[in-house]
C-alpha cells in the first residue's frame, strides 16, 4: 500500500519500514559496553527477558562481535581469511549497512531470513576450507560472549523507539496517566 501523503507529512500504511530500520541500527559502542548498565539477573525469567530485549536492541552489534570473533579464529588459516572477507562483503551490503530491506524478485525479504542465510553461507563456506573446528570455536564462543553479556546488561536505560514499543509488547499502562478529553465528548 502506498504511503499517504497529508499536511503534516509521509505517513507510512506498515510499521515494518520504521522498525526494520530501527533494527539495523548499530547502536554507539560506549552504550554497548558502558559497566554501570551492568547487574545481575534477579531471576531467570528476568535475564530471559534481558536476553530477548538487548538481542533485539543490540542486534547488529552483536552481528559484528560474532563475526570478529569467527575472523580471530582464523588468523592462521590465510585462505579461510579471505573467503571470510569476501562473505563479509555480503554481510556489509546485505546486513550490517544495508537501511533498505532486501528485495528479491519483488518480494521483501524479511531480516530474519537475510540473517540466517548470510550465517549459513559464511558456514558452510568456511568449513569448505577445511576450517570447521575453528568455526565452531568461535561461534561457540561467540554465543556464550553475547548470551552472558545480553543476560547481564540491564534493558531499563534502552532508548526503545515508538514502534519497536508497539511491537515487542513494551507499551504499559501502568502508572500512565488517565485520558482526559480536550473537549466536550470522546470518541469512541
Amino acid at each position: 500500500m502506498p504511503p499517504t501523503t497529508t499536511t503534516y507529512g509521509t505517513i507510512t500504511a506498515s510499521g515494518t519500514c520504521t522498525s526494520s530500520r530501527a533494527k539495523h541500527m548499530r547502536r554507539p559502542w560506549p552504550e554497548l559496553v558502558s559497566l554501570s548498565s551492568f547487574s545481575l539477573p534477579i531471576s531467570y525469567g528476568d535475564a530471559k527477558a534481558r536476553i530477548k530485549l538487548n538481542l533485539s536492541y543490540f542486534r547488529v552489534n552483536y552481528v559484528i562481535l560474532m563475526l570478529t570473533i569467527v575472523f580471530l579464529t582464523l588468523l592462521w588459516h590465510p585462505t579461510s581469511m579471505i573467503v571470510f572477507l569476501i562473505t563479509f562483503i555480503f554481510w556489509w551490503f546485505f546486513y550490517l549497512f544495508n537501511d533498505n530491506p532486501v528485495v528479491v524478485f519483488n518480494k521483501t525479504v524479511d531480516d530474519n531470513v537475510v540473517l540466517g542465510v548470510l550465517s549459513f553461507v559464511t558456514v558452510v563456506s568456511l568449513v569448505l576450507t577445511h576450517v570447521g573446528v575453528n568455526v565452531l570455536v568461535g561461534l561457540i564462543i561467540g554465543v556464550v560472549v553475547v548470551g552472558v553479556h545480553s543476560a547481564f546488561r540491564r534493558t531499563e536505560d534502552l532508548g526503545f523507539g515508538g514502534v519497536e514499543e508497539e511491537e515487542n509488547g513494551l507499551l504499559s499502562v501502568v502508572g500512565s496517566q488517565p485520558l482526559r478529553p480536550t473537549s466536550g465528548y470522546n470518541r469512541i
